[in-house]
């Protein structure tokens, strides 16, 4: 079967509902998570699952072409900036960054309503 391989960095409130659909696809293998605060809910489920967890974002970015997808839940400007950086340098090709306002579409549509995020500079680009 194919799969999408995908790493995540934010494992917090906007972070661990995704991660969870992430999780329960069957087409989907989730090769990392990113927090900085490893008490956050996602980091607790990524754990459960066996899903290696960093505190790191650019180690999931390291990864090269075996992660096809980075979500970015963050909100963050200076994650963003510095992931983007990372990839350019890398001169990774094969991965796509997907930034939390696509996400954030993303599992709007799958629930049939707008999904809020807590994140205040999540709108800035």
């Amino acid at each position: 079967m194919k799969t999408f391989r995908v790493g995540m960095i934010g494992a917090g409130e906007t972070g661990a509902p995704l991660l969870q659909q992430l999780i329960d696809a069957p087409y989907v293998d989730v090769i990392g998570v990113a927090e900085l605060d490893m008490s956050r809910p996602g980091i607790s489920l990524a754990r459960e699952h066996g899903i290696p967890v960093t505190d790191n974002f650019i180690e999931i970015a390291e990864q090269g072409t075996n992660v096809d997808i980075i979500i970015d839940v963050t909100g963050s400007r200076k994650v963003r900036e510095d992931l983007r950086r990372f990839m350019q340098f890398s001169g990774n090709s094969h991965t796509v960054i997907v930034h939390e306002r696509v996400a954030l579409l993303m599992m709007s549509l799958c629930a049939g309503a707008f999904v809020e995020t807590r994140h205040e500079d999540a709108q800035a680009y």
